[in-house]
C-alpha cells in the first residue's frame, strides 16, 4: 500500500512538473510572439522614418536648387540694371543733381523731385536766394536754373511763401514775378498773364496813374494778406524762383 502511494505521489509530481513546463513554454511563446511583433513594428517605423527623411531631403534639395537658380537669375538681372543705371547717369550728368550719390561704396543714391537748396511744395519747387539783384537780373537767374520768378496762384501758395520768407529772410524782401507794364499802370506776371485773373495781397493798392516801371516784392510782415509792396525794379533784393518738380512720367 505504501508502494502504491509513493508511485501516485511520484506521478502527481511528474504531472505537476509537466504542467509547469507547459505553462512556462506557453508564456515564453507568447512573449516571443510579442517581442517579434514589437521588433516588426519598430522596423516598419524605422523604414517609414527613413522614407520621410529621404523625401524631406529630396524636397529640400529641390527647393535649394530652385532658390539657387532664382538667386542666380536675380543677380544677373541686378547686374544688368546696375550697368544700365551707370550708363544712364554717365549719358545724362544732370540726373546727378536730382539723384545725388549718398554712399560711394554701394553706389546708393537718393532721388528727389527738387534740386538741392530748393523747397518742394505741391507740383513746384521754390528757391529762396541769398544773393541780391535787380528784378531783370533776378529773372535771368531763375531762368538759368530752369524756372522763373514765382507766380502766386492761390492764397495757400501766398501763405507758404510768406511763412518761408519770414523764416529765411531775416527781414529782407524777395522779388516775385510781377511788374507793372508801364504807362497804363497795369500789372502782369512774368509769363504775360494779367494780375487781375488771380488773388492779390498788396500792402497798399498801387497807384494806376504811376507811369514808372515798378516790380512787386514780398516783404514779410505781420499779415500775409498785406505782404506785397511795389518797388523800383532797379533795387537789389533777394528773389524767389519757381520751377516744376521733376517727374519720371
Amino acid at each position: 500500500m505504501a508502494v502504491n502511494n509513493g508511485s501516485a505521489i511520484l506521478e502527481c509530481k511528474q504531472q505537476q512538473t509537466s504542467t509547469e513546463k507547459d505553462w512556462w513554454y506557453s508564456h515564453y511563446r507568447q512573449l516571443a510572439h510579442y517581442l517579434g511583433l514589437l521588433c516588426f513594428l519598430l522596423t516598419i517605423a524605422a523604414l517609414f522614418q527613413t522614407l520621410c527623411l529621404a523625401q524631406i531631403t529630396l524636397v529640400f534639395r529641390s527647393q535649394s536648387t530652385l532658390q539657387e537658380a532664382r538667386l542666380k537669375d536675380l543677380t544677373h538681372k541686378l547686374d544688368k540694371l546696375n550697368q544700365s543705371h551707370r550708363l544712364l547717369f554717365s549719358q545724362y550728368p544732370a540726373l546727378n543733381q536730382y539723384c545725388p550719390l549718398t554712399n560711394a561704396t554701394t553706389n546708393e543714391r537718393e532721388c528727389r523731385p527738387c534740386l538741392a537748396n530748393w523747397t518742394s511744395r505741391g507740383e513746384s519747387c521754390y528757391l529762396f536766394s541769398r544773393d541780391r539783384a535787380d528784378w531783370i537780373s533776378s529773372q535771368y537767374h531763375c531762368m538759368a536754373a530752369g524756372g522763373a520768378l514765382v507766380r502766386v496762384n492761390s492764397e495757400e501758395e501766398q501763405i507758404f511763401l510768406w511763412n518761408q520768407a519770414k523764416t529765411l529772410s531775416h527781414g529782407d524782401s524777395y522779388w516775385v514775378g510781377l511788374r507793372s507794364s508801364g504807362a497804363d499802370g497795369g500789372w502782369q506776371w512774368s509769363d504775360g498773364s494779367p494780375l487781375d485773373q488771380g488773388p492779390q495781397f498788396w500792402e497798399s493798392e498801387p497807384d494806376k496813374g504811376d507811369s514808372r516801371e515798378l516790380c512787386a516784392r514780398i516783404s514779410p510782415g505781420e499779415n500775409y494778406r498785406t505782404d506785397w509792396v511795389n518797388s523800383r525794379c532797379s533795387n537789389h533784393l533777394r528773389r524767389i524762383c519757381e520751377r516744376r518738380q521733376a517727374s519720371l512720367q
